[in-house]
C-alpha cells in the first residue's frame, strides 16, 4: 500500500518514531503540505495520514486512488465527509488519546490564576523577597481551589477528566451539556446558570453552528467579575473581540487559551495584548507521551482498515 503523510511536522519534531506506520506500506513523508500541493503530494497513494489538511470535495475528486484518510487528531471538520462517502473513502480519527494531557493543561491555567507561581518566582528573582520585611511576602492575592465552582461546558471524555481532577481539589463541579449524562457527582445546569455561578469556566464542546461564538459579550456579562475563562476546545467557540473587550474592561478577571480562531495566531488578534490573558500555542494535546500514543493509534487504525475491519470511522 502506498501511504502519504502530509503533516509529519505537526506531530513530531524528530522526537517520536513513525516506525509503526512505516511497517504498513510504502510511505512518503512531507513535513507540511500547502493547500495548492495536496493533490500533487497525494499522487497515486491509496492512504493519506493528515492532521488539518483540508480535503474538500474538489480535492478528493482529484485523488482517484485515495481510499483511506487517517486523521492524526480527533477533530475531522477539515474533511468533506459527504464527498468522502460518495467516493468510497474511509475516514478514521483518533478519539480520546489526549484526555489526560488536555485536562492537565486546563489545570495549569487554573493554578496559574489561583497560585500565581510565575508572578511570585519573578518577584523573588527581582529581589522582592530579599527586601521583604516579613518572612512571608504575600504581595499577590492567591486563593484556594477547595470550595470554588468549576463550570464545564461540554461533558465528553475530556470534560469528565477535568471534572475528576476538580473533585480531587474539592471543587464544586457544574456542567452544561447538550447530551444527557448519568453522573451524580456533578450538577447539570443551563448555560446561563453555569456562567453566573462559576469561578472558573472551561470549554470542552465541539465547534458546531450552535456553539460558534457561544461565548460572546452577552454571555461574558453574565459571569462573575472574578471569573476566569479557559478554552482548550476550538477557538471559534469564543468571539475573540468580545473576550478582549471583557478582559480589558474588567468584566471577567482572566482567560487561559490554548486555541484561537486562526492558527498560527495573527499579529492583529485582539487577545494578544488583552489584560490577564494567558495564551499557549495549541499544545494542550502535545506532551511527548500523548503524541507517542497518537501515532500508535493512527497506525492501529490503518492496520485495521488493511484487514478489512476499519475502526474509529467517522463517515
Amino acid at each position: 500500500m502506498k501511504i502519504v503523510m502530509l503533516e509529519a511536522a505537526t506531530v513530531s519534531r524528530n522526537d517520536i518514531s513513525f516506525e509503526e506506520i512505516y511497517k504498513l506500506g510504502e510511505v512518503r513523508e512531507y513535513p507540511l503540505t500547502p493547500v495548492d500541493k495536496i493533490v500533487e503530494y497525494v499522487g497515486d497513494a491509496e492512504a493519506v495520514l493528515c492532521n488539518k489538511t483540508p480535503f474538500t470535495a474538489d480535492v478528493l475528486e482529484k485523488c482517484p486512488n485515495l481510499k483511506y484518510i487517517g486523521l492524526c487528531a480527533t477533530g475531522y471538520n477539515n474533511i468533506d465527509l459527504e464527498a468522502a462517502n460518495r467516493l468510497g473513502i474511509t475516514v478514521c480519527n483518533v478519539p480520546a488519546y489526549s484526555n489526560a494531557a488536555v485536562a492537565q493543561q486546563v489545570f495549569s491555567f487554573i493554578l496559574r490564576y489561583s497560585n500565581r507561581t510565575s508572578a511570585y518566582n519573578r518577584f523573588v528573582h527581582d529581589g522582592g523577597w530579599i527586601k521583604s520585611e516579613t518572612f512571608s511576602a504575600f504581595v499577590y492575592p492567591i486563593t484556594e481551589l477547595a470550595g470554588k465552582t468549576l463550570g464545564i461546558v461540554g461533558y465528553g471524555q475530556i470534560g469528565r477528566s477535568v471534572a475528576n481532577i476538580a473533585k480531587a481539589f474539592d471543587m464544586k463541579v457544574i456542567v452544561n451539556t447538550r447530551t444527557a449524562k448519568q453522573d451524580g457527582s456533578v450538577k447539570f445546569v443551563g448555560l446561563k446558570e453555569l456562567l453566573e455561578e462559576s469561578d472558573f469556566i472551561t470549554l470542552h464542546c465541539p465547534l458546531t453552528p450552535e456553539t460558534k461564538e457561544l461565548i460572546n459579550l452577552d454571555a461574558l456579562k453574565l459571569c462573575k467579575k472574578e471569573a476566569v475563562l479557559i478554552n482548550t476546545s476550538r477557538g471559534a467557540v469564543i468571539n475573540e473581540a468580545d473576550l478582549a473587550y471583557a478582559l480589558n474592561n474588567d468584566i471577567i478577571a482572566g482567560a487561559g487559551l490554548d486555541v484561537l480562531c486562526e492558527e498560527p495566531m495573527l499579529p492583529d488578534n485582539p487577545l494578544l495584548n488583552a489584560k490577564n490573558c494567558i495564551i499557549t500555542p495549541h499544545i494542550a494535546w502535545a506532551p511527548i507521551d500523548t503524541r507517542k500514543r497518537l501515532i500508535k493509534m493512527v497506525a492501529a487504525n490503518l492496520a485495521a482498515y488493511q484487514k478489512g475491519k476499519p475502526i474509529n470511522t467517522v463517515n
